[in-house]
Parts: structure tokens; C-alpha cells; sequence
């Protein structure tokens, strides 16, 4: 497995908005598939994933339509090829996160409005007691998923909150759980060498 970090601009740091971040990181995949052989990277197996805004960032590139950057080659797909999501913003609707932010334009940016058929089969992580990112998103989305036939696997974590996969046993059993979702894709062989801690 090859990792990538790859950075995005935010508001505090380049004055930018949240369509300029997923602007980012479109092209940052793309990037990945355009340069895949030099990399050493199959572009037909591009996982992305992220936590909170880094995770609404992967989710929009598996199920938004436009926010591209026009200079670029469009020709090569920005859509990764599976999700990894610890507890995502997804929905920016009404019900969701910083929806004033979004001045009138959420159904633009936000991934639990976009789901069609397609959409790259997704895990996700949500702590049952999350106080940034509403859990009922994570149950809508899963539902929207299997509606247009893509896989969803939902994990919940019970009295979890925001961040909670950061530390300690979550830590372990999320990426855990992480590589039998991307090992059951073919994306990995073997069984997981990180132990779940009970």
C-alpha cells in the first residue's frame, strides 16, 4: 500500500471556501491517477479517506458532479475508487454542518445530496454521541447508498464522540476494521497485522 497526505486550502489560512477545498481535492486524486506509473500506484485502486472535513473532502470526490479545476486534464476521473470515512461531514443540508456557510449553494458540496448509482463502495466510523457531525447523517447515508446497489458498511461507536478514533483501542479497531474493508475489495492480501485490543 502506498499513503499520500495531501493538503487543501481552508478559510483561516488562504481566505478560501469549503467548493475551493473540494476544488483541492479532486485535484489531488486526479493527480494520483495522472502520475499512477511513476508512483507504483494501480489507478484503478484509489482509496480516499479523512477524518471530519478531511472526510466530507473524500466523500464529495465518490459523489459530487463538477467542483473541478476547468485547467485541468478532465478527461482523467477525480473520483476515488473506494471511501474511507471517520465521521464524515456529509450533509450540509438544513439538518447538517455549517449550512449557513454554504450560502444557498449546500446541494453543490454536500455528498449525502448527490448519492447515484456508481457511488464508490464506503466505510464508515461514527461515534453514537457526536456533537460536531449529526449521527442521523451517517444512517441516511448508508440508506442513500443502498439504494442505488453501492456498499456502505457502518460502524457505530456507543458514547463515542467527535474524534474518537484518534486514541487508544478506537484507534485499533477502526483501522482494524479498515483493512478487512479494503482487503474484501482486493486491495489487500492477508489478514490484518494490527490486534484489536478488547
Amino acid at each position: 500500500m502506498i499513503a499520500i497526505s495531501a493538503d487543501y486550502r481552508i478559510k483561516n489560512t488562504h481566505g478560501t471556501t469549503p467548493f475551493d477545498a473540494v476544488n483541492d481535492a479532486k485535484s489531488a486524486i486526479r493527480y494520483v491517477r495522472k502520475h499512477a506509473k511513476e508512483l507504483h500506484i494501480n489507478p484503478d485502486m484509489i482509496a480516499a479517506g479523512g477524518g471530519s472535513a478531511g472526510g466530507h473532502l473524500a466523500a464529495s470526490c465518490g459523489n459530487i458532479i463538477g467542483l473541478e479545476d476547468p485547467s485541468e486534464d478532465l478527461s482523467i476521473s477525480s473520483v476515488p475508487n473506494a471511501l474511507v470515512l471517520f465521521n464524515p461531514v456529509y450533509d450540509l443540508g438544513p439538518n447538517g454542518f455549517a449550512h449557513q456557510r454554504m450560502e444557498g449553494r449546500y446541494l453543490e458540496i454536500s455528498p449525502l445530496h448527490n448519492i447515484s448509482m456508481g457511488a464508490p463502495p464506503t466505510i464508515v466510523f461514527f461515534g453514537t454521541k457526536d456533537k460536531t457531525t449529526p449521527v442521523a447523517s451517517s444512517k441516511e447515508y448508508k440508506k442513500k447508498m443502498e439504494e442505488v446497489g453501492s456498499r456502505c458498511d457502518l460502524f457505530l461507536y456507543e458514547g463515542q464522540e467527535h474524534s474518537f478514533f484518534n486514541k487508544g483501542k478506537y484507534f485499533d479497531e477502526t483501522l482494524y476494521e479498515t483493512d478487512l474493508f479494503l482487503t474484501s475489495l482486493g486491495y489487500l492480501k492477508g489478514n490484518p497485522t494490527i490486534v484489536k485490543q478488547l
